[in-house]
């Protein structure tokens, strides 16, 4: 490992991802668009036999070669992950237990049907293009990804998050995110040759995410108030007893930060992504973090690590692979049936599930669930690495990954500040 090297990279990909972030937001686009852009040009830029990752000694996945990425790549994808789990963190610090009980049948309608729809529509489109069931299964698994990292970054920079849509689309995501990595247990558990499944495994796996996401719940509930209660007793206690000598407050962020990579850590072990565990650990402080002073101190972290997320997402794009006529064609299918099926699905589950939602408020719930981000980059990468996808098809999943993840942000931003019309929104400054 090279400090240098290490440190060079993390300059560059900051100021890089902050002037995108500036120049895009000027035109009324969320930052993390231009962050994105950033992370494309960064990947695909060449001037002869010179690159900028050649230069930052960073080299890429290939994934069809059974390539991982160099150290440097490992190092700076660590810190990308990072990044969106304080995010993830700090949205779950702004969502308490009975705001996301309050929209529960809503947001199981949402996230069913924004599973099923697109998975359908997945598998259907490859069995009518190549008839190739192991194909269909991986990309209907892609389509089924939400990247709630994207949503949950445009809801906190307009300071939505108190909405009902917004904690709908939380709520969903979180709901969505859990069927997707069994709908991906499934298909990863096939046999790429026979096209078996491991039914006790995928039992297994359901039932340790349900019982995972139940026991924190109930901590939310009973475990976090009865500890706070103690500490403040415990804080009377001392004071009562010597009134003269100031006590010295835990330290909360340090307690807070444990808990969140702890139980992003458990949430990455038993199947579920790490960002879920990360999410339900910001809401055992949900009730107290204004209290404690854990907002602002986590999106300070935030501030740092996840501009490296959305260059990760835009590095994973590389635009040869689109010179085929018969890539675009299927990628621009794939890319529209990617976006309605979400945009309709939730939509739908949401007028389902909520009556009292205005026209504007379903188009928004169904826009928030459109970016795939990296989890559908995941899911073909998981594909490819296995022989169960081809390289054109995870070309197809990338683009369609990415688009949707570039094309989301602005257009959510739109219904938002239509639905909710202020002179009060965050800006981007340098």
């Amino acid at each position: 490992m090279d400090l240098f090297e290490i440190l060079a990279f993390l300059a560059v990909f900051l100021l890089l991802a902050r002037l995108g972030s500036v120049v895009i937001a000027k035109f009324g686009i969320p930052g993390l668009v231009g962050e994105i852009v950033i992370g494309v040009v960064i990947a695909n830029l060449t001037l002869g036999d010179w690159s900028l990752l050649g230069m930052l000694n960073i080299q890429l996945p290939d994934y069809s070669i059974g390539f991982s990425g160099n150290e440097n790549y490992h190092i700076f994808y660590s810190l990308a992950e990072l990044g969106v789990i304080f995010l993830l963190f700090s949205v779950g610090l702004e969502t308490r237990i009975k705001d996301l009980f309050s929209v529960g049948k809503v947001a199981m309608l949402v996230a069913v049907l924004g599973v099923v729809i697109p998975f359908i529509l997945g598998v259907a489109v490859i069995l009518v293009i190549e008839h190739n069931m192991i194909h269909a299964l991986f990309l209907g698994a892609a389509m089924v990804a939400t990247s709630v990292g994207i949503t949950a970054s445009v809801i906190k920079d307009m300071k939505l998050t108190d909405t009902r849509e917004s904690r709908i689309i939380i709520g969903a995501a979180v709901i969505d995110d859990i069927l997707g990595m069994l709908v991906l247990a499934i298909v990863a558990g096939m046999d790429v040759s026979g096209g078996g499944v491991n039914i006790t495994s995928i039992a297994i796996t359901a039932l340790v995410a349900v019982f995972f996401v139940f026991l924190v719940f109930l901590a939310c509930m009973k475990l976090t108030p009865r500890i706070y209660d103690y500490m403040g007793k415990r804080r009377a206690a001392k004071l009562a007893s010597n009134p003269d000598r100031p006590v010295k407050p835990v330290n909360m962020l340090a307690v807070a930060i444990i808990v969140c990579f702890a139980l992003a850590a458990l949430s990455e072990f038993i199947g579920l992504a790490a960002i879920i565990g990360a999410f339900l650990a910001g809401m055992l402080f949900a009730d107290h973090s204004r209290e404690w002073k854990l907002e602002p101190k986590i999106e300070d972290i935030t501030v740092f690590l996840l501009p490296l997320f959305f260059i990760n997402v835009g590095l994973q794009v590389n635009v040869g692979l689109f010179t085929s006529v018969e890539v675009l064609l299927i990628s621009a299918v794939v890319l529209v049936l990617a976006i309605a099926s979400k945009y309709i699905g939730c939509g739908l589950g949401a007028r389902l599930g909520d009556k009292t939602l205005d026209r504007d408020g379903v188009k928004i719930i169904g826009m928030g669930m459109v970016p795939r981000g990296e989890v559908g980059i995941i899911v073909a990468s998981i594909g490819l690495a296995s022989g169960a996808m081809s390289s054109e098809l995870y070309a197809v999943v990338v683009l369609m990954s990415v688009v949707t993840t570039i094309i989301a942000p602005p257009l959510l931003s739109k219904l938002f500040r239509k639905k909710y019309p202020t002179d009060k929104w965050a800006t981007t400054e340098m």
